[in-house]
């Protein structure tokens, strides 16, 4: 098939996981359907359409289900304190609403749309021009399996360069006892006291996590496609359905890496202290070896539950949009033809 165009939204295993459907959807050669028309969709979309499509839609995934969110960084927590230990995504949800208010849950909701739009517009941007320069390169005009997968990395480490700040300052506001009173104060005091550094404390663990969840993810989606949609038309039920199971895989399997993120990014004094460690933590090594000194092999599963739960809607709402730009922009361009 023709390079399809990226017009996802973004899947996350956290917020700032690289958006979805991107550069491994191109990869997947899929059985042609109207003489390959859905599968290509019309070279003529702006850069300006992708990077507005990606925005919308990176900001409504990231905000849909950001309470869940909120109680997925808790629940990751490796000492909580007693007033902050939940037995279910549900109750967790019911405790804070009732001990907490009403709106806590969407705490640092603001920060997470404010990095979600550029990161968006900037990952489709960057895949674009660089699948399409790429693909010319390397197979004249063709489709380059190879360069969707060079694209689609730059991407990821653009998009999670301007993701990963809003993420630490995110996590930190969401955390029981927060003691930050705003996002502007958030920033203020980590910068002050910890340095520009503590931005990015979590970036390797990020990337290392955002490859096999993409992986994982492409590879189940494409696999519940060809058991549940195998002529591949478009068919909103089974694009939801295999969405959500291939977010629910990908997401349970890197849950041990979202830990160590979490770690990184609160920087949980009261856990750090607990295993003799003064300063800072930084380094995805340490934060593993830490991870496993609080809480064993268990400790690296801390809010799985949340995790899933959380992706689960945003893979799916994900790739319905996406093959419904897709779906809809073919249709747009078959009409025209005729």
């Amino acid at each position: 098939p023709a390079g399809r165009m990226e017009l996802s939204c973004g899947v996350g295993g956290s917020a700032a996981a690289p958006p979805g459907p991107g550069p491994a959807a191109a990869a997947a050669p899929a059985p042609p359907m109207e003489g390959e028309e859905y599968e290509s969709l019309p070279s003529g979309a702006s850069l300006g359409t992708h990077m507005m499509a990606g925005a919308v839609a990176g900001i409504m995934e990231h905000t849909v289900m950001y309470p869940v969110d909120s109680v997925k960084t808790r629940m990751q927590s490796l000492q909580p304190d007693p007033k902050a230990q939940y037995r279910s995504v549900y109750e967790a949800l019911k405790k804070i609403v009732l001990t907490e208010g009403f709106w806590r849950p969407l705490r640092g909701i603001n920060v997470t749309m404010l990095g979600a739009g550029p990161a968006h517009a900037m990952y489709f941007a960057c895949y674009e021009k660089m699948k399409k320069s790429l693909s010319d390169t390397i197979q004249h005009g063709g489709n380059s399996h190879l360069a969707n997968g060079i694209a689609g990395s730059v991407a990821t480490l653009l998009h999670d360069a301007v993701m990963n700040p809003a993420e630490v300052v995110k996590q930190r506001m969401q955390m029981f006892n927060s003691p930050y009173k705003s996002v502007l104060a958030c920033i203020r005091t980590v910068q002050k006291t910890e340095g520009f550094g503590a931005f990015y404390r979590s970036y390797t663990t990020q990337l290392t996590m955002n490859v096999p969840f993409q992986a994982i993810h492409f590879i189940t989606y494409e696999f519940m496609q060809e058991q549940i949609n195998p002529h591949r038309g478009y068919n909103p039920r089974s694009h939801i359905v295999s969405g959500a199971i291939a977010g629910a895989v990908a997401a349970a399997a890197t849950t041990p890496l979202d830990v160590c993120k979490t770690l990184l990014n609160t920087q949980e004094n009261i856990a750090l202290s607990s295993v003799n460690i003064s300063g800072h933590l930084s380094g995805m090594v340490n934060a593993f070896k830490t991870v496993y000194q609080l809480g064993g092999i268990a400790g690296y599963f801390r809010g799985v539950q949340a995790r899933v739960i959380y992706q689960m809607p945003s893979t799916a709402i994900s790739w319905s949009v996406y093959e419904f730009f897709k779906y809809f922009l073919t249709k747009h361009k078959l009409e025209k033809r005729t």
